[in-house]
């Protein structure tokens, strides 16, 4: 094992125990400082994760853990993500009692994803799983809200019982090829009793679901969105899902034919999409509005995991689309920040008279969702339905399409608002629109970044399928 291999995962992980401890000798209204340190953790684990791009895939812990594309992508993408939910926290949090633990905690999940993203060992994913789980169950309590305390019930009891089917899973596995990693189980698993494989794995993708937040694990999203404090909200919908996603391409491409994978995989995304859609339809609360369309998205991000090893449009597609919904996410749920009092999407209504560019941002990050040009979503989309027209399963294409369509319903109920020429139904709520700082910043600066990478995203593209 070479350890600067995991130095990024070290760093975020070192970062993180730092900031912990050095919480606890800081006054309140230094605090501050803690997040300065999660902030340089963080870019210096992109700069090292971008260093390592261009280097041949290696492997780390005994062939355990896989260094390759896909884990560089994974780093930088959840990296920078986490990095946006810190500028979030600054408004929400600072000077609060809980600072530096929420800081901490950031950290700690963020290095559970990365774990996951490079797992190349059952027993690796189960250990990324609970890195990233644990530390998010506390995350969404810090709310110290009803609405909070129900979340993180509702999200630890769920994370548990996916984690015991996930570990159930990994123990079904190895007791028939006798192995937990991947090298090994891609041609054991075909000599394996198919209901012992399907199963298994089925399980293990189930456990996949819960960090992802797709179906059949998706009922924590929506309240946790709508409970949980705004930077914690953009961080639980955005960056674990990284991790997850790749982790659940990592399985799926290794498993035989002897189980119709792809349509399995296929059915959990049909579901999750349309599912996700469909209970977004009457949703008020924008943060809530915003947890249901990241289950759709899950189902969308599936999309490439079901022709996975299939076609080789599949991986490059898959994190196209990942890091275009992460910097898109981050951008709606950064407006919801910048104004925490507006928990109704009519509350909204004179927004693009008073902040015309924050109104811009919104109608960038929701029309991305959609996956309308020029947006990266929408390359995203275009890519993700090719790769799965090429690896044989074209109706699942026609299923994106129609979902598409259906979504721009409830994301247009939420711009129609914001260019409303009506006065405000509540003038001492609505009348002033003064933003949080750092919130308001960074819904520019992610909206920009939405449309900048879907110009360039030919790119990205490159660089994905190298």
């Amino acid at each position: 094992m070479r350890p600067l291999v995991l130095l990024p995962e070290i760093v975020l992980f070192v970062g993180g125990l730092v900031v912990l401890a050095g919480g606890s000798y800081l006054a309140r209204d230094r605090q501050w400082v803690t997040r300065v340190v999660a902030a340089t953790a963080l870019v210096t684990a992109i700069v090292l994760s971008a260093a390592g791009v261009v280097r041949p895939a290696q492997a780390a812990m005994e062939g355990t853990f896989t260094v390759d594309v896909a884990t560089a992508t994974a780093r930088i993408v959840a990296a920078a993500g986490t990095l946006v939910v810190l500028a979030l926290a600054s408004d929400e949090l600072a000077g609060s009692p809980r600072e530096s633990e929420t800081y901490a905690l950031l950290l700690f999940s963020t290095t559970g994803t990365l774990v996951l993203a490079g797992a190349g060992d059952l027993l690796v994913v189960a250990v990324g799983f609970l890195l990233a789980s644990i530390p998010l169950y506390g995350l969404i309590g810090m709310a110290a809200t009803p609405r909070g305390a129900e979340a993180a019930m509702k999200t630890y009891l769920l994370g548990a019982l996916f984690g015991i089917l996930l570990l159930v899973g990994v123990t079904v596995l190895y007791g028939v090829t006798a192995t937990t990693s991947y090298a090994a189980l891609a041609g054991r698993l075909a000599g394996a009793p198919v209901g012992a494989v399907a199963v298994g794995a089925g399980a293990v993708l189930c456990g996949l679901m819960f960090k992802a937040g797709g179906v059949p694990a998706h009922f924590w999203v929506p309240d946790a969105a709508q409970g949980a404090g705004g930077a914690v909200a953009a961080f639980l919908t955005t960056v674990p899902k990284v991790g997850a996603l790749i982790a659940a391409y990592r399985l799926v491409a290794t498993l035989p034919g002897t189980v119709s994978w792809p349509l399995a995989v296929a059915v959990l995304a049909v579901a999750s999409m349309t599912l996700g859609n469909l209970a977004a339809y009457w949703q008020t609360d924008p943060r809530r509005l915003l947890g249901w369309s990241t289950v759709s998205q899950v189902g969308y991000v599936l999309v490439p995991v079901a022709v996975a090893g299939r076609t080789d449009l599949a991986l490059p597609s898959l994190l196209l689309y990942l890091a275009g919904y992460t910097v898109t996410n981050l951008s709606a749920f950064a407006v919801t920040s910048a104004f925490p009092q507006r928990r109704d999407l009519r509350s909204y209504r004179g927004l693009a008279r008073a902040r015309p560019w924050l109104a811009a941002s919104l109608v960038v990050a929701l029309l991305g969702l959609v996956g309308t040009p020029p947006t990266v979503v929408f390359v995203g989309k275009l890519t993700t339905t090719t790769a799965v027209w090429d690896g044989g399963h074209p109706w699942l294409a026609v299923v994106v399409f129609v979902n598409t369509v259906a979504s721009l319903f409830y994301y247009l109920r939420w711009i129609a608002p914001v260019y409303s020429r009506r006065e405000p139904v509540e003038r001492t709520v609505a009348g002033s629109f003064t933003p949080a700082a750092w919130s308001a910043a960074a819904a520019v600066v992610t909206a920009t970044l939405s449309l900048a990478a879907g110009i360039g995203s030919g790119l990205l593209w490159t660089a994905f399928a190298a």
